[in-house]
């Protein structure tokens, strides 16, 4: 991000003085009966002056010149803190606000250290190493160095060395350049292993940046820690033991996650320091229509819909805005829609308009963060990868439709308007959906709570086998390094061995095959090879799709979205992990099927409810698409079902599961003809409660409920980890169970529907089309398991 923008002075510019304010720009938006009535709350966050502080007089002085060049005469208190611990070589997590200048802090000590080494009279000199969660965020920094640098010659030569990186140019990167920006996926499968050839630069490695570490979370956190051990290891080999320095939007316990992901200890600097301009963050419900859904439940609009007309609407404003969505196809859909609603007002207008997605190719993203940054596009429907990081300053409003899952993402994003210090309008629009709904009518939830603390456990053998294996591909691992990957090491060695994956030889164990064993893991989480989307009368390639969403987005049957084209599947073949697509125009949207079945492998903590238990431990999923079903693209009305024919799959995970017994159901008043669909409508209450209490999605955890399960021999509701060996999500659910699903059984007895509705206990990822639910037998049922929970 560049800091030019970040941090120029206080004063507005001739153009941020003549804009409206954030006020009146949802004052227009909400002109009308109707549309005033949708906004159910409008949190005001007033300004913030700014603290500066002087520069530690170690920063070197062109550095400090070149940062005085691009508009910023002091830095922030903040800034001048990380500073100083880097200096002193301790590793530090900055976590601080959206736009709070995160960036220069941690550049002004790696600039300093390119200096010095550019001066040390024999070899490389000094390096550093900054790592991103996406593409678009790496190249986005890169920039901002190269603006930053311009004064300060050959010293410092930042490159980018990812996926899109020619080939022609890695050898030029891994020679030459001395500040290398990747991700953490390029790190694991083409530098690590690859060691040898980058041994000069991490032999000078003094720094590691992290940028927007608290995207580190979950089974994809928990991989980018086993990467980060075997970095450490690797740079430990050539002599070097470089300062990690991390940047994070505001987070619960900073240091405490920070450690977690670099196994190292980690000082905390999160005092914001910076000023911010005054911030209107608006909850918007979107009305009930006049249609029915499944089972007769009364309709929201969609939020896809409403998000459209407020994009079309800023735009037509001449707002700079960004409407975050939380799937690829949602993205597509609401950039079609506006272009569409645009060019009915001014054909010119439509062009302004764009979806950016991950998918794209690499020249298409490009394009648009090109057209993004000169201003010449006023709207975006983008999914999380532009959340992270990349400057878009003089942003408007951000709309975001649906809740981003955790109060750290739902911040992030709207801290991406107002960029240049000006105010800025958020606006919330809720999905029918439980959370959503919760949230929007209840907004101390968003507004009076902290943020969320960073979920990640890199013990998880799912996540650190491989990862051993890989390592030990790299350089033999010994006794002493059994400390560093952490304590479930130990045991896992000899399972490596009988798997004939590794072999002890004396003291260390080799890796043992001739296939590179970075290949073994996913570090994403999402397993296979990606499906490639290709056009079927041209073999152009459109895109990809990650292989864990390829059975429910691209099965035959599916509709694609692409750059705002719509494509019907006609193919899904799985061994060759492609998608055979054909351009069409249906009246529709699909969505997929899918059934599920659980068994308890193993139950490590049991704590009796009254009669009832409550319990977590070790579960084996098996889940199979069977069909899917078209839905109208506005009014989410359903037009019929087709079967579908695609094998199952099956997931060992951690789950966190209740018991009610024949008493308590007594005493709840639930007979056998309603106890399916009470514990089925609590399973998906519960279910969409969860993000509120983990740093999870919907999308990331999944339940099972059943009358009579043949491993507790009782009604049992399950809530698993959608993840191999688990999460940690479900851990956290057990451990806040009683405040969770108080919550749950809130959401349900408050939603003003009659018998269940998306507010409440319909879910849109529901195997069973949402049958059978019973509302009422929910609240009953909850109510009695609660009523003798334990304190968490």
């Amino acid at each position: 991000m560049p800091m030019a923008k970040n941090h120029r002075s206080d004063r507005p510019s001739s153009d941020t003085a003549s804009r409206p304010s954030p006020g009146t720009i949802l004052d227009r938006l909400a002109s009308g009966p109707s549309r005033a009535a949708r906004i159910t709350h409008t949190e005001h966050l007033p300004p913030r002056e700014g603290r500066h502080a002087v520069w530690p007089d170690r920063i070197r002085s062109e550095v400090i010149a070149a940062v005085q060049t691009a508009g910023i005469e002091h830095p922030w208190a903040h800034q001048a803190r990380a500073a100083e611990h880097a200096l002193d070589g301790e590793s530090v997590i900055v976590a601080t606000g959206t736009a709070s200048g995160k960036s220069l802090a941690y550049l002004a000590p790696v600039l300093t250290a390119l200096l010095d080494g550019s001066e040390a009279p024999n070899g490389r000199g000094a390096t550093a190493l900054y790592l991103a969660p996406t593409k678009a965020l790496a190249a986005d920094q890169r920039r901002s160095v190269k603006e930053l640098s311009q004064s300060l010659g050959n010293a410092v030569r930042p490159a980018v060395y990812d996926g899109d990186t020619p080939f022609e140019e890695r050898e030029w990167v891994r020679q030459y350049a001395n500040y290398v920006l990747t991700n953490p996926d390029m790190l694991h499968r083409g530098i690590l292993p690859s060691h040898p050839r980058w041994s000069s630069f991490l032999r000078s490695l003094r720094y590691v940046v992290i940028d927007e570490c608290h995207t580190y979370r979950g089974v994809f956190g928990s991989h980018v820690a086993q990467v980060l051990r075997r970095l450490r290891r690797l740079c430990a080999r050539y002599g070097a033991s470089p300062v990690f320095l991390l940047a994070s939007a505001t987070a619960a316990e900073p240091s405490v996650a920070a450690r977690r992901l670099t196994g190292l200890p980690v000082v905390e600097v999160a005092d914001d320091a910076s000023p911010r301009g005054e911030l209107v963050f608006a909850l918007w419900e979107p009305p009930l229509t006049e249609l029915h859904g499944e089972k007769g439940a009364p309709v929201r609009r969609t939020a896809t819909a409403e998000t459209a007309d407020l994009l079309t609407d800023l735009t037509v404003q001449g707002m700079r805005s960004i409407a975050f969505v939380r799937s690829r196809r949602g993205a597509e859909l609401i950039s079609v829609i506006a272009q569409e609603r645009l060019a009915e007002v001014d054909r010119s207008l439509a062009r302004r308009v764009a979806a950016y997605r991950g998918g794209y190719l690499p020249e298409e993203r490009r394009a648009l963060e090109r057209a993004l940054h000169s201003g010449e596009l006023l709207g975006l429907a983008a999914t999380t990868a532009l959340e992270l990081g990349v400057d878009v300053s003089g942003l408007d409003a951000v709309v975001i439709a649906g809740y981003p899952g955790t109060r750290a993402s739902l911040w992030q994003q709207a801290g991406r308007a107002g960029r240049s210090g000006q105010g800025a309008l958020a606006i919330l629009v809720a999905r029918d959906d439980p959370l959503d709904t919760f949230l929007v009518h209840h907004p101390e939830a968003l507004f009076d709570q902290p943020v969320e603390s960073t979920v990640l456990d890199p013990d998880n053998p799912y996540v650190l086998a491989p990862h051993l294996c890989a390592a030990a591909s790299e350089i033999p691992l010994t006794e002493d390094d059994l400390e560093l990957f952490g304590p479930a090491t130990a045991g896992l060695l000899p399972q490596l061995e009988a798997a004939k994956l590794l072999r002890r030889r004396t003291k260390a164990w080799h890796w043992t095959r001739r296939e590179r064993a970075a290949d073994l893991t996913d570090i994403r989480g999402e397993g296979g090879s990606p499906v490639q989307v290709v056009e079927a009368g041209t073999g152009r390639l459109l895109g990809t799709v990650d292989a864990g969403a390829a059975h429910t987005t691209v099965h035959e049957g599916a509709i694609h979205l692409h750059q705002g084209r719509t494509y019907l599947v006609h193919k899904l073949d799985l061994e060759d992990s492609v998608a055979l697509v054909e351009e069409a125009n249906p009246p529709y949207s699909t969505v997929a099927r899918d059934t599920t079945s659980i068994s308890v492998l193993e139950t490590d903590v049991e704590v009796p409810w009254g009669k009832g238990r409550l319990c977590y431990g070790s579960v084996e999923v098996t889940n199979q698409v069977v069909s899917f079903l078209r839905r109208r693209v506005i009014t989410g009305e359903v037009l019929g079902e087709t079967k579908l024919d695609l094998p199952p799959r099956t997931l060992r995970t951690r789950a966190v599961w209740w018991t009610v017994t024949e008493d308590q159901l007594d005493a709840a008043r639930i007979n056998p003809e309603i106890l399916g669909g009470a514990l089925h409508a609590a399973e998906h209450a519960s279910i969409g409660m969860l993000p509120l209490f983990a740093t999870c999605d919907r999308w990331d955890i999944g339940g099972v409920s059943v009358p009579l399960h043949p491993d507790t021999l009782l009604p049992t509701v399950f809530v698993y980890d959608g993840h191999p060996g688990g999460a940690g999500f479900a851990e956290r659910a057990f451990h806040t169970a009683r405040t969770w699903l108080t919550a749950t059984r809130q959401a349900i007895a408050s939603c003003e529907c009659d018998a269940g509705c998306p507010s409440c206990i319909q879910s849109p990822k529901c195997g069973n089309g949402n049958d059978p639910l019973h509302k009422r037998g929910a609240v009953r049922l909850l109510t009695e398991l609660l009523r003798a929970a334990p304190e968490d």
